[in-house]
């Protein structure tokens, strides 16, 4: 199966959960809560009113080695956009890709995102837990900061 099959397909447009696909082309299927909804919508407000100069996109497909993968909230700076316009599922990942946890998702499974993100140009990825942490990833690993959070931490959680 391919992205475009499944962004296509009537039956799966409105699913309560969070679909990817793997490397095989099988759909991956993960339970949204009220909670993931909320942090999904605070993150994309907050992205919003501290960097104008691109654009927040949530559920954002990115092609990876494992599959199509979707990041539940997504922020692209103006050049991104000039270049990949509303592509789906992107070839390259936007410069942020965040990854909110829910109970269903192993450790493994989110590292692997991560460093499937960074592979495809990521600069950064975040995630976000909903007991008020939120771990940054660069090239260089894990950070305590960057730029692009300041501040998104007390908006988000408070």
């Amino acid at each position: 199966m391919e992205w475009s099959d499944v962004v296509d397909n009537p039956s799966l447009q409105d699913l309560p959960f969070k679909i990817e696909l793997n490397k095989f082309g099988k759909l991956l299927m993960s339970p949204a809560s009220n909670n993931r909804g909320m942090l999904q919508g605070a993150l994309a407000g907050a992205l919003w009113s501290k960097h104008p100069q691109g654009r927040v996109i949530t559920e954002c497909s990115v092609q990876t080695s494992d599959g199509v993968k979707v990041a539940d909230v997504a922020w692209a700076s103006d050049a991104f956009i000039a270049e990949f316009g509303y592509e789906t599922p992107y070839v390259q990942a936007p410069e942020l890709c965040i990854e909110i946890v829910s109970p269903s998702n192993s450790k493994l499974e989110i590292t692997t995102k991560v460093d499937l993100y960074l592979a495809k140009g990521a600069k950064e990825v975040w995630v976000v837990y909903d007991n008020s942490v939120m771990d940054i990833f660069t090239y260089k690993g894990q950070v305590e900061g960057s730029p692009m959070s300041e501040g998104i931490r007390e908006q988000i959680f408070r």
